[in-house]
């Protein structure tokens, strides 16, 4: 025979009570917000200059924030760039690997990762690394790059950060 036995059901304490409302609310206001930021954005109609043979300013109005949605700008120059970073492999060594990146619309079109290895142990991680790093970029935006381990490579990982930032510095547009 199985007892059952009626627990009392505890009540909600004013603390519970008042960090529910504070949270429904500030859910309220944040959705507020962006209705504040897609009126600014379309309230812009300001003429935009266009280049002709008289020189003279467009009556057209500038985009829409739509049409801006649409075609982000670029935060980076497109082209190849190359830099090196440097890590600190298992054994105390400091290593460096040179990084050459191709951008195209801020994003990764091609990579290509050289090291020189000073221990045959992370000569072996580096070359994992450089044969795993294509699937990781390629293809992705600059500013989400941040890889952390490629092909069981965890300590290279941080030689190619290094020489990201050095990248996203000198291509800025």
């Amino acid at each position: 025979m199985i007892r059952t036995t009626a627990v009392a059901r505890p009540r909600m304490t004013p603390v519970r009570t008042g960090f529910a409302a504070a949270s429904v609310l500030g859910v309220a206001v944040l959705a507020g917000c962006s209705g504040t930021a897609e009126a600014d954005a379309t309230a812009d109609t300001t003429p935009s200059p266009t280049t002709s043979a008289s020189a003279t300013p467009s009556t057209t109005p500038s985009a829409t924030a739509s049409e801006t949605a649409a075609a982000p700008a670029t935060t980076y120059v497109d082209g190849t760039y190359t830099a090196d970073g440097t890590y600190v492999d298992g054994g105390g060594v400091a290593e460096t690997v040179t990084v050459t990146i191709s951008l195209a619309g801020d994003v990764v079109t091609a990579v290509d990762v050289t090291g020189d290895a000073a221990s045959p142990q992370s000569r072996q991680y580096q070359q994992a690394f450089i044969g795993g790093i294509a699937g990781e970029v390629v293809g992705k935006d600059i500013d989400d790059l941040s890889v952390s381990r490629v092909a069981g490579s965890s300590l290279t990982s941080g030689g190619f950060n290094d020489a990201l930032e050095t990248i996203k510095a000198d291509a800025r547009a």
